[in-house]
Parts: structure tokens; sequence; C-alpha cells
């Protein structure tokens, strides 16, 4: 057990660094249950079905929301059913293993927040030790070999309820498990074998809201999106004449001054004639909207037509740049508010890499961002998603010129 604690220090100090993410990334579990240790046995020998007891403990850290690693041990107490010959065996396991998370490789989320399912497999080291009717001081050293699934059920964003069904074999295994017969046979083979079924807790550690067994990257954005949303309400809002006296909302010093106001008692909006515009505001307006006819919408379309407005990727990624999402959210806004109107969604990608492969990914880029505009609430029939593949236009030696042409351009018909 203490080499399994020292390695669990090592392991965390490797890490420890790395989590930079949306999501937590480390969790503790815990669990307990029942095995069925398979053969061998010697004659007379043999365990209940299931027997009792075996449980864990673990770390685990995700890379990403799909793949982690996990360090973990094992204690299993093996003894003779009633109709058995007596004996009795302490079995401990500790193994590295690699750990996928099914939920989001499958994409339950679209479907599901509360039920998710991991596989998990790797190898490891076991100590076997007999007790009765021979007492083995040393135990009978392995290797193991283990697989399993574990379903999760989230309970808070902090503890998950897991079950656990793991198969964990066995080379290098040199007596019977009740150590009363040496084996000929020690390499791997299906019949090394113990069978491990637990219930049990997982705890998700750190400060993030969500761990990465629950992350959707899809449910950020557009997270993102709605508060982009609400943010471009407001200036909506600020934009707007609620009392209708000609001035915006923004810049309007007495929002509840009506059209033609007069001067009142304390001499405020003074308005000589009667234009429904206080005069000591209006040089000021004239000077800064004196000239400008053109429309929001007009402007808005204007604007993405001529390639202010795009939607920017990290490195060889489909996930957008938190700050070109304001760019979704215009559209969205415009198309909302313009019913017969269409959009073309066209992706890029910097010269690195072969032009098969960025054109697939210019490809993917453009997919994604219709996918965010459907999800917002935009018929896929409005929308054209292609991908052009390398944009050459930049100095491909500068990391700053390729951020450039990682992007979807939208253009508005």
């Amino acid at each position: 057990m203490k080499k399994f604690f020292f390695s669990l220090f090592l392991f965390a100090a490797i890490t420890a660094n790395a989590q930079e993410k949306e999501y937590n990334q480390w969790s503790v579990e815990a669990e307990a249950g029942v095995h069925k240790p398979a053969e061998p046995f010697a004659p007379g020998y043999f365990t209940s079905t299931p027997d009792l007891w075996q449980g864990g403990l673990g770390v685990r850290y995700m890379m990403n929301e799909k793949f982690g690693i996990k360090l973990d041990a094992g204690y299993n107490s093996i003894e003779n059913h009633d109709d058995s010959r007596a004996f009795e065996t302490k079995y401990f396991r500790t193994s590295l293993q690699g750990v996928v998370n099914l939920g989001n490789v499958l994409d339950f989320r679209s479907f599901t927040n509360t039920f998710n399912l991991l596989a998990h497999g790797g190898m490891g080291y076991s100590v076997n030790t007999p007790k009765s009717p021979r007492d083995f001081d040393k135990g009978d050293q392995m290797l193991n070999l283990i697989v399993g699934l574990t379903p999760q059920i989230k309970l808070t964003n902090n503890i998950a309820l897991t079950g656990d069904l793991s198969m964990v074999n066995h080379i290098r295994q040199s007596v019977s498990w009740d150590g009363t017969q040496s084996l000929n046979s020690r390499g791997l083979n299906g019949k090394h074998m113990l069978v491990n079924a637990s219930v049990g807790l997982t705890f998700y550690l750190g400060q993030k809201a969500v761990h990465a067994d629950w992350y959707s990257e899809e449910d950020v954005i557009m997270s993102k999106l709605d508060s982009l949303d609400q943010r471009l309400s407001k200036v909506e809002t600020d934009m707007m004449d609620s009392d209708n006296d000609g001035i915006a909302n923004y810049l309007d010093q007495e929002p509840n001054t009506v059209a033609n106001a007069l001067v009142d008692s304390k001499g405020r909006a003074v308005d000589v004639n009667n234009d429904g515009i206080p005069d000591t505001m209006l040089a000021p307006l004239d000077a800064r909207y004196g000239n400008n006819g053109a429309q929001g919408g007009d402007f808005i379309k204007e604007f993405m037509n001529n390639g202010y407005a795009n939607v920017y990727f990290r490195f060889n990624s489909t996930n957008p740049e938190d700050y070109s999402l304001e760019s979704v959210g215009y559209l969205i806004n415009y198309m909302k508010e313009n019913p017969g109107s269409k959009a073309e969604l066209t992706g890029y990608a910097d010269e690195l890499g072969s032009t098969s492969y960025n054109q697939k990914l210019s490809e993917q880029r453009a997919n994604k961002v219709q996918q965010l505009l459907v999800a917002s609430g935009i018929d896929a029939s409005r929308l054209t998603a292609s991908g052009a593949g390398e944009d050459a236009s930049v100095d491909k030696n500068s990391s700053a010129a390729r951020q450039l042409v990682r992007r979807v351009t939208l253009k508005l018909k």
C-alpha cells in the first residue's frame, strides 16, 4: 500500500498544473461490492457465487472531456463456500488505467445530463496471499490486466453514484486461489481471473461548475450565446427612444420627458422650437448623427458581408474562440428579425497540415457554426455551410497571421 500511495502522489504531482480547462478534471472514487474468482482452485475448494467482500479506492484525472487516466487499488477477501474445504485468501491489487468517457464520445449529453458511462482498462501489480490452510508470507506476486465499465448517475455537481463491473486477468499466477496447489501454466489465459461488481461514489474536485464527465461544449457555447443575447438586447433597449422625445435612452437625461416638452418649473427640458429634443442636446446630436442615414439592419448586413464579422478558431480545432461568438450573436439576432434572410457560412484553415486534412477541417468548422445557429432557433434551410480549405493569403510562418485565417466567414443574403 505504501507503493500505491507513493505512486498516487507522483501521479498527482506530474499533472497538478494542468487544470486550465472550463471543467474540473480530478476525481476520487471509492467502491465496494462482491466478486467471483474463476479458476484455478484445487479439487474440493470453491467460493460462493457471488462472494463477499471486495473494495477499491482510486484517483482519476481527465485530460479532456473524453479521455483520462486513473490510478487505483483494490482488495478482495476470498473465502470458501460452506460446502467447500476451508480456506482464506487476501488479495491486493494496484493498476494504472486509461479511461474513456463513453457519454461524451457517444454524445449522451444530447439527451441526458444525469446518466453517463465510462470504460476503463489497463494493467498493474497484484499479490495473492493465502492464509489457510497454507500460509504464504510474501504471497503470490502477479501482473494483472483489467477492463471494466462504470455507469454513473449524477447526484450533484460534486458527487456521482457509480456502479462498476471489472474483469481482472492475471499473468504469472503460481498457485491456486486457495494456496494448496502449484500451477504449471503461469502465462496469460482466461482462467486466472477475478470478476468484481461494485457500487460506490465519485467525488469531483475543483472550483469549476462541472466535471469533464458531464461537460458539453455545445451547452457551454449556447450559455455564452444566451449571455451575449442578453447583452445585445440591452444595447437595443439603450438605442430605443422609450419616451418618444427624439433622444436614445442611453443619452436621455430625462427618460420620462415626452415629445414637444415645455419648460417646467425647474427649467428642465427646454424645447424652444418644439421639435421634441431639448435644445441643450440638439447640437451634440446633430454633430454625432446628422450625416448617418444607414439603418441598423443594413449596417449589420454590410458589416458582415464586408468580412468584419468572422468566427475564429483555435489551431487544429473546431472549437470557436470565445471572443468571436459575438459575431454569431449578431447573425442570430439579424436572422430572427429578418425571417426572409439567409446566410452563407464558409470555413477556412491555415496552411499547416495536408491539403485534404485542411479541407475537411474547414468543412467541420462551417458545420459547427451551422449547428450553433440551428440550436439557437435558426432553420437549417436558411443556412449554407461549406469548406474552402486552406487560406494561403497570409505568411505561413507567422502564428499571428495564421490565426486570422482559421475562421468561418458569415455572408447574409
